[in-house]
């Protein structure tokens, strides 16, 4: 049976438990419309339509239609209750992101990190997990639920995988026989940190079509989530991590998908943030990711800033990272911009390269929305990184 989600006022917000109006401003020269970026010269940027006062955690799906499709978490914060996924539409042709729609949420739950899905009957897949409001992470689940209408109608959602702590972050790939690839992590402990080390990474394998699944642990990988597979070609997948250790992003290899070798420290630094990579049409790896690590010393479970936010090409299978420029550094006097009590935080990006060879990097602009910028590989040539990794420095 399918559950039809009514499309809810741009500028309204719910907070637990209530109705409560609120405005809901886009920053200062963002609109919904892709438009030339004040910062940044040869960059489009828009301000995906905020539906709820936070938001975090995009996910992109460019679907068969053209259409691109833009799912997050939205709610009143991280880990509170009625915390839903949401979802907007970038039409085929268009420049201008269509009003959020409200997918789903539950009281007394915090839904998180949406990981969209084309079936090959043209259905929408929409996983994401479910944590008790207010316990943190290590009793979470991972649901499923289902759009026969490309995305205009959503199925109530079901339990897919219950083993506590499940989690997702990153996007289903397609293997060389058909099989379904999808990266899941771990939370064995509430946070990100404090008992974070015993995290661990996983794929689910299913050989006919998600009916059932199987299960492919990634060796040596403790501490090391958000498990994010590109496919280079028939037997060759690479895989890059997120560190609890806010220290390195760390690099697998598979020729299956399913039997990876021991993950290794990458050059390019992690905060203990979530990263996004995609394979270009050329076979070049575009990563984003924030170019910082803590400082609190080697193999210590901690964080680091969510800034500079910056992309990344590689045309060696991710050994090395031959060009790095930022989408954002910090800037304090954007504090208070347009909106109090936004943090400096630009971090979990999403990439999609698009047909016409452009490439869309959403992520979360300071909790209080998502912002999208659309720009060519060669644009990332261009400049250069005032972050940790300098490809210079070499």
């Amino acid at each position: 049976m399918r559950l039809a989600i009514a499309v809810l006022p741009i500028f309204t917000f719910l907070s637990t438990g209530s109705s409560v109006a609120q405005s809901l401003q886009f920053p200062e020269g963002l609109t919904a419309e892709f438009r030339p970026e004040t910062r940044l010269s040869d960059v489009e940027s828009a301000f995906v339509p905020p539906l709820y006062s936070s938001s975090h955690a995009s996910n992109l799906l460019l679907l068969r239609n053209g259409d691109l499709l833009c799912f997050w978490f939205s709610g009143t914060d991280e880990g509170e209750s009625n915390v839903g996924i949401v979802m907007s539409r970038l039409p085929k042709g268009s420049n201008t992101w269509e009003k959020s729609i409200l997918i789903d949420r539950e009281a007394a739950k915090s839904y998180q990190n949406p990981v969209p899905y084309e079936a090959d009957n043209g259905d929408i897949w929409l996983l994401h997990t479910a944590q008790t409001a207010g316990k943190g992470q290590a009793d979470a689940k991972v649901m499923k639920t289902v759009s026969h209408d490309g995305g205009k109608t959503w199925s109530k959602p079901e339990d897919l995988f219950v083993k506590a702590g499940s989690y997702t972050r990153q996007r289903i790939v397609r293997g060389d026989n058909g099989e379904l690839l999808l990266p899941l992590f771990y939370s064995t402990s509430s946070g990100i940190t404090t008992g974070a080390g015993s995290n661990y990474s996983s794929v689910k394998v299913s050989k006919d079509g998600g009916k059932s699944w199987t299960e492919c642990l990634a060796p040596e990988s403790n501490g090391l989530v958000h498990m994010n597979i590109v496919k280079l070609g028939r037997g060759n997948y690479v895989s890059f991590f997120r560190s609890r250790y806010a220290d390195h992003i760390f690099r697998s290899t598979s020729t299956d998908g399913c039997h990876w070798q021991p993950p290794a420290a990458t050059a390019l630094p992690n905060n203990n943030a979530s990263i996004q990579a995609t394979v270009l049409k050329n076979g070049h790896i575009f990563l984003a990711f924030n170019n910082v690590s803590g400082h609190k010393g080697q193999h210590v479970l901690q964080t680091g800033a969510r800034a500079p936010l910056s992309v990344g090409i590689s045309t060696d299978e991710g050994k090395t990272w031959k060009y790095v420029r930022d989408l954002e550094i910090n800037d304090k006097s954007r504090e208070a911009s347009f909106m109090p009590g936004g943090a400096e935080e630009y971090s979990y990006p999403s990439v999609q390269q698009l047909p016409d060879g452009k490439v869309v990097v959403t992520y979360t602009y300071r909790r209080l929305g998502i912002k999208a910028v659309k720009m060519d590989e060669e644009w990332v040539a261009g400049g250069g990184t005032a972050g940790e990794y300098k490809p210079e420095a070499k």
